[in-house]
């Protein structure tokens, strides 16, 4: 298995998706039920290729990921090539909770960081690791503005 399995709840809200999986991979609703009742170990490595499926589609999308502590915000725009990394680090004693915060304010004690990498092992699998520990997918505001007060911070 190359992610994980989906969960019971995820399953059934991916419901109608996964009776179409069954169908394209030429497998009846009567045969779905014999295969979880006589071959449930067959029955379970459909589940996961169905998982993987699902996943892989997910990871393949993902353009932004975000993580968000109360001291640092780290977002990464997700490249098909490479990571490139924008991030926000309030200095020891600084009052900012980004947990909370809407926008940069310039006079907050605060330092921007940027870099970028190429990924090490496969895109999606690194994407998916990512959020497993902790990353969210975003719509990249944030990796925006940072990248745009890193710019005007040079001006």
């Amino acid at each position: 298995m190359k992610y994980r399995r989906l969960t019971t709840d995820e399953l059934e809200a991916l419901e109608k998706e996964f009776v179409e999986y069954l169908v394209v991979n030429g497998i009846t609703a009567d045969e779905w039920e014999r295969l979880k009742e006589e071959e449930n170990d067959k029955a379970e490595q459909i589940l996961e290729l169905f998982s993987d499926v699902v996943f892989e589609g997910i990871m393949r999308k993902v353009q932004f990921l975000e993580y968000r502590s109360v001291r640092e915000i780290r977002t990464f725009q997700c490249l098909p090539d490479k990571l490139i990394y924008a991030g926000l680090v309030a200095k020891e004693g600084s009052e900012v909770d980004f947990t909370q915060s809407k926008e940069i304010n310039k006079t907050q004690d605060i330092s921007i960081q940027t870099s970028e990498k190429p990924y090490h092992k496969e895109r999606e699998l690194e994407l998916f690791e990512m959020t497993n520990q902790g990353c969210e997918i975003s719509d990249g505001t944030w990796f925006k503005k940072i990248m745009l007060a890193r710019v005007s911070e040079r001006d």
